[in-house]
């Protein structure tokens, strides 16, 4: 897909991955929504770089768990430019719970992280998929991780979403085409201010350093590494539908090899 002039949607992209995603379609002539449910001082921002690039915006606040907000927001882009043509379901949250705590988590913080990780791309998809069908070419990336492959991450309900996505990512594709393109990356641990925090320093640091000295490739991603891969699905893999892509360094292949020993 050529994206100079197209429209995209990014949900999440205050700051991290979705930001890195609206930059680097800007750069390219993209004209993007910018979405924040919470953190409206970095979606603006983030539309003040995607500008710099000559590109038109929207910043528009929404929660994609609510199904209006997500309808609200396909519409925002729709009645400014007449189209959509990708849409990046970044999106996401999160209860940090170690895996063997299981009083830690309750039927609400499920429901919670599901809205928005599972429901919320669901909502996000149907919300422009009329769009992408009458324009006859459109791009979905869903934006997983490695916790839904493997079973790790900052909780059990977290992992158990980002499969699900995995999953609709398949349903969706197969249910989608041929106009539109659906697919899907898994990235691992991602150098930021949201780890950090939900972390701790002292782990973020510790889980960082570990990563850069036992992965693989050595290096433990940025959020603009992550968003070249969601990019390479939307400008550079026309006949991809339906594939995830884990974006890690190759840690998964260390863990994988630790399992069996």
């Amino acid at each position: 897909m050529d994206v100079q002039d197209a429209v995209a949607v990014v949900t999440g992209s205050s700051s991290g991955v979705g930001a890195a995603c609206a930059r680097q379609l800007a750069e390219k002539g993209c004209h993007v929504v910018i979405n924040y449910a919470h953190n409206e001082e970095g979606a603006r921002a983030t539309q003040i770089a995607c500008e710099e690039y000559g590109v038109e915006t929207i910043v528009q606040k929404a929660d994609v768990a609510d199904d209006d907000q997500c309808r609200a927001l396909a519409n925002a882009a729709l009645e400014k430019w007449g189209r959509i043509d990708a849409l990046i379901n970044n999106a996401g949250t999160t209860k940090f719970n170690a895996h063997s705590n299981l009083d830690g988590l309750n039927k609400q913080d499920f429901l919670d992280i599901y809205a928005v990780n599972t429901v919320g791309a669901y909502q996000m998809t149907r919300a422009v998929a009329e769009s992408m069908r009458t324009s006859g070419q459109g791009s979905i990336v869903n934006v997983s991780s490695v916790a839904g492959v493997m079973g790790v991450g900052s909780s059990v309900a977290y992992a158990a979403s980002k499969g699900a996505l995995i999953t609709m990512t398949l349903s969706l594709a197969r249910a989608l085409g041929p106009a539109i393109r659906v697919n899907c990356i898994c990235p691992g641990f991602i150098q930021g201010d949201w780890l950090e925090q939900g972390l701790g320093s002292d782990a973020y640091q510790a889980a960082k350093a570990n990563i850069e000295a036992s992965s693989p490739l050595q290096v433990a991603c940025t959020p603009d590494m992550i968003a070249e891969g969601i990019l390479y699905f939307v400008c550079g893999a026309d006949v991809v539908t339906g594939e995830t892509i884990i974006m890690d360094g190759g840690m998964h292949l260390a863990q994988a090899g630790m399992s069996r020993r």
